[in-house]
């Protein structure tokens, strides 16, 4: 694999992986409000932080299952 490509790879492999951490951050985010509605409750709110938690949370099992495959990818092409 020549260095451009090998560059143009891992850059979207860290493309990736920011894109999977601000996700992981959202969901912590989500994680203190669903925590701050103990003390003052909104059963709607609750019900919106549920379920947005609940996309978020797919969407980083999505995106890791990306990440997997892309590097699997990568190898490949490194190994050629």
């Amino acid at each position: 694999m020549d260095q451009a490509k090998y560059d143009q790879m891992q850059g979207m492999l860290n493309k990736l992986e920011d894109i999977k951490n601000s996700q992981e951050s959202i969901i912590d985010k989500i994680n203190h409000v669903i925590t701050d509605l103990f003390q003052n409750p909104d059963k709607d709110l609750e019900k919106a932080m549920e379920e947005a938690h609940e996309k978020a949370s797919a969407n980083v099992d999505k995106i890791a299952e990306a990440i997997d495959e892309y590097e699997i990818k990568f190898n490949k092409a490194q190994q050629q």
